[in-house]
């Protein structure tokens, strides 16, 4: 078949009946185009035809024949791509290439019939809609396609200063990420995964074929979709084919399926034994669980309770005498899933006694540590890379199996294999955020203050462990007494993981719509009643912010079918850093090369990084690279629990001061010394915070510790309520954010918007569903598990309260995690406010606001 891309005239061999996709991708390296859902729901593999937006994965090769095809290479220059890197628009960038194939039409289409007329919310989010960015940087897109189409990139002479150090490489599809290597005699893996919730696998029998088992050490499988055996062929169907002819004998075990009997510690027990419990994962983002009490399937409590006995009685007591300042309510979350849009990856290889790991991670410098320990080679001869990462939120952090496979694949066959999850797999086994029965009881005093609190969660992370949702709740609103307890109930489901702020939302859920309803109950503001009751100027200025919005003080509710409310809602987050953090900066040809063992899953490390090793220096940024990825550089922090930026902005200021002193520039121009200063190198470290840190030193985990001072948020949101379909529309959100300096403006404003994208996924949308009789994931698709569009995303407003941490160096702390917090709850209030009807069950599904309002 012959045809044109990028006006290239090329021929391929399309006998086999394969997808656009693969042979844009495999077969003629354009690697912009990327893979994601494999059933035209994300975008991400749009290609223009004849300069029409195609989905390539569903578009068959052979209808390319004879056509003109473009692929977001071809569209290098493009106003659309200028604009998205000036404006941010983009943040992990996997998805970027499809908005901007997708953009370049529009722009073209618009032009023609309206000139440079800027366009519209509207008129772009029905353009992109079949676009997902699990990121949620549409407001980002939004202001760069309005840009572009009003002329405002239309020439490089226009082109503003680009926000993010890779964006260049994002736009155009040069970044090159774990799912785009192909090396020479590449392997493709596959993992065979278990069709039972519970079984003994008794043997496996490939045949002729070579085959890495990856049981656990019982044998057991405890779950559907759990990794059994991975097999390798030179490509995908090959690997898929061999997988199907390994035989694996079950003996099918009962499983426990029923949460409710879980809960109450009876069904089929998961973990028979105190070896067999030393099995279960974690969900949470400790590195070290709890101990607490097993019986049967449930698992605690594990409590964070301050003077429980007194909480209880003080609530017993306000039932009996005072009924109307005692809030009372069971409240539910549903699962959600992280689904990063470039699914987990590794391509491993192994050479001279040398692993290298390609690798879609949140730590390069974890994975190698606990590769080395699992694979018995020192680690100095293991090296993992991640120069740029699809996305994580959480789920890609320790050696998890597509890295096991890969590398087992690899060592068997003496070549590199490459293991990338399936959309379905990434579903399925690729983490989530555990469902949730929250018991909370709340009590004022005569003179409306709080008196006390008690709350119980039972969380449901299928066969981890873990759950910390309680435990959030003893740090907010003052000292009085509460009982919060967490319990885990276990199921042979999937394991949960840490997603973004690991019970903080879900905590907030409950607590803040408890909160609302008490200001209700007793006749106050609701943010003045949390102001009141909360103790923490940081969050006392958002408060004042918040209560002169003028949604807060406009008109709302309404009797028709349309109606609008606007809900509050608070969080605070602990301090997390890393504080053996540490930075190396050697002069290469006049250029600062910065390098760190982090990585830059679209959270802006790798420009964090330079700036601040520029900004130290007191040099133009253009002199300064910032290399990351790779875990051979000195060590660097895990991109998870918000302790990237504060860790690593510390360790570059020291290194900018150690090579200034180490080429005597004092205080004077650096910049004439660098030219002569080749092959200087200096080794910056984190210094220790002025007040030190909560957790002793020497009782820090992989280079974790909790600092002093909370982070704060306060979310003000407005929601349209179609009352008639049970619909709830975003309208508007504002979000203030109290961690401090804000190092890279733009950049955290994207963190803090996508942030709340998730947050209106979880409220709304997102609700991981399985089949009770058998176990398996239903939502195992992105049509069937929704995530928010470009069409769902409010106007968002951030506020950045820049005090209240002067005593970490640099300034600031991280705000990944506590800008996702109150989101939901806030919806929820919004959505109380405009109807009256309070949602306990989350997502608030149309059927259950229609059914809560009687209709």
């Amino acid at each position: 078949m012959e045809f044109e891309v990028n006006g290239v005239p090329c021929a391929v061999d399309v006998d086999d009946d394969p997808a656009a996709v693969e042979v844009v991708r495999d077969r003629l390296g354009l690697t912009g185009t990327k893979l994601v859902c494999a059933g035209g729901v994300c975008g991400a593999c749009t290609i223009q035809v004849d300069g029409e937006p195609r989905v390539s994965c569903l578009t068959p090769a052979a209808r390319l024949a004879g056509r003109r095809v473009t692929t977001v290479e071809g569209l290098a220059g493009h106003p659309v791509g200028r604009a998205f890197a000036g404006e941010d628009a983009l943040q992990c960038g996997y998805c970027t290439p499809g908005f901007v194939v997708e953009a370049a039409a529009f722009f073209e289409r618009w032009r023609a019939a309206h000139g440079r007329r800027r366009p519209g919310r509207e008129e772009i989010a029905e353009a992109l809609a079949g676009h997902l960015c699990r990121c949620g940087a549409y407001e980002g897109i939004f202001s760069a396609v309005a840009a572009a189409c009003a002329g405002d990139y239309e020439t490089h002479a226009q082109e503003r200063p680009v926000p993010r150090a890779e964006a260049p490489e994002k736009v155009d599809g040069s970044a090159r990420y774990t799912t785009d290597h192909r090396p020479e005699g590449l392997l493709e893996g596959v993992i065979i995964r278990s069709p039972h919730a519970h079984a003994h696998v008794q043997s496996l029998e490939a045949g002729d074929l070579a085959l890495v088992p990856l049981l656990p050490p019982d044998g057991v499988v405890r779950y559907v979709g759990q990794p059994v055996a991975a097999v390798a062929a030179a490509d995908r169907a090959s690997a898929r084919a061999a997988a199907e002819r390994v035989k694996v004998a079950y003996e099918v075990l009962p499983a426990a399926l029923d949460v409710s009997r879980s809960r109450a510690g009876e069904g089929p027990l998961v973990y028979e034994d105190k070896a067999a419990r030393k099995l279960a994962p974690g969900s949470g983002e400790t590195p070290q669980l709890v101990p607490a009490r097993w019986r049967g399937n449930r698992r605690g409590p594990s409590a964070m309770s301050k003077r429980p006995a007194a909480a209880v009685r003080r609530i017993t007591e306000a039932r009996r005498s005072s009924p109307e300042r005692v809030v009372e309510g069971l409240f539910t979350t549903a699962a959600q899933t992280h689904t990063p849009l470039e699914p987990h990856a590794c391509l491993a290889r192994w050479d001279e006694g040398t692993l290298h790991l390609e690798v879609s991670t949140q730590s390069v410098k974890e994975v190698a540590v606990l590769a080395a320990e699992r694979f018995g080679v020192p680690l100095e001869r293991v090296v993992a890379r991640a120069a740029h990462v699809g996305g994580g939120f959480g789920c890609k952090m320790g050696l998890t199996s597509d890295v096991v496979a890969a590398v087992e694949l690899a060592r068997l066959h003496g070549a590199p294999v490459r293991v990338v999850l399936d959309r379905d797999e990434e579903l399925v086994d690729g983490g989530y955020r555990p469902g949730t029965r929250i018991r909370l009881a709340m009590a004022a005093d005569a003179a409306g203050e709080l008196s006390a609190l008690a709350m119980d969660v039972d969380t449901d992370g299928g066969v981890s462990v873990g759950g910390t949702v309680a435990a959030l709740a003893r740090f907010m609103y003052g000292k009085a007494p509460r009982r919060l307890r967490d319990f885990d109930a276990v199921t042979h489901q999937p394991p949960g993981a840490p997603f973004r702020g690991p019970g903080g939302p879900t905590m907030c859920w409950a607590l803040e719509q408890a909160v609302d309803e008490m200001a209700h109950r007793l006749g106050q503001d609701p943010v003045a009643l949390r102001r009141r009751w909360d103790g923490n100027p940081k969050r006392h200025a958002l408060y004042d912010l918040a209560a002169a919005l003028p949604a807060w003080s406009g008109t709302r509710g309404g009797t028709g079918r349309f109606r609008r409310g606007v809900g509050v809602a608070a969080a605070n987050w602990l301090y997390f850093l890393d504080p053996v953090t540490e930075v190396e900066l050697t002069v290469e040809d006049g250029t600062v090369v910065a390098r760190c063992a982090v990585q830059d899953m679209g959270t802006g490390s790798r420009t964090v990084l330079r700036r601040a090793v520029a900004e130290g220096l007191g040099v133009p940024e253009g002199r300064v690279r910032a290399e990351v990825g790779r875990s051979d550089a000195v060590h660097g922090p895990t991109s998870g629990g918000s302790r990237t930026t504060p860790s690593i902005v510390p360790a570059a200021a020291d290194a900018a001061a150690r090579l200034r002193e180490a080429l005597g520039a004092g205080d004077g121009d650096l910049g004439a010394r660098l030219d002569g200063a080749n092959g200087v190198r200096v080794t910056g470290r984190r210094p220790r915070d002025r007040r030190g840190y909560v957790t002793p030193f020497n009782l820090t985990t992989g280079g974790v510790a909790i600092g002093r001072g909370f982070t704060g948020s306060v979310q003000v949101a407005e929601v349209e309520v179609d009352t008639r379909l049970g619909r709830i529309r975003p309208l508007r959100v504002w979000s203030g954010i109290a961690a401090g300096r804000i190092h890279e403006e733009r950049l955290a404003r994207s963190q803090c918007e996508g942030a709340v994208i998730q947050g209106v996924g979880y409220a709304l949308f997102e609700e991981r569903r399985t089949d009770r009789a058998t176990g398996r994931v239903l939502t195992d698709n992105l049509e069937d598990y929704r995530i928010p569009g470009i069409g769902d995303t409010p106007e968002i407003t951030v506020h950045f309260h820049q005090e209240g941490f002067e005593h970490v160096p640099g300034g600031g702390v991280g705000l990944g995690e506590i800008s996702t917090l109150p989101t939901a709850a806030a919806l929820a209030n919004a959505v109380h406010d405009a109807t009256g009807w309070r949602p306990y069950d989350m997502p608030i599904r149309p059927d259950r606001l229609l059914e809560g309002l009687g209709t």
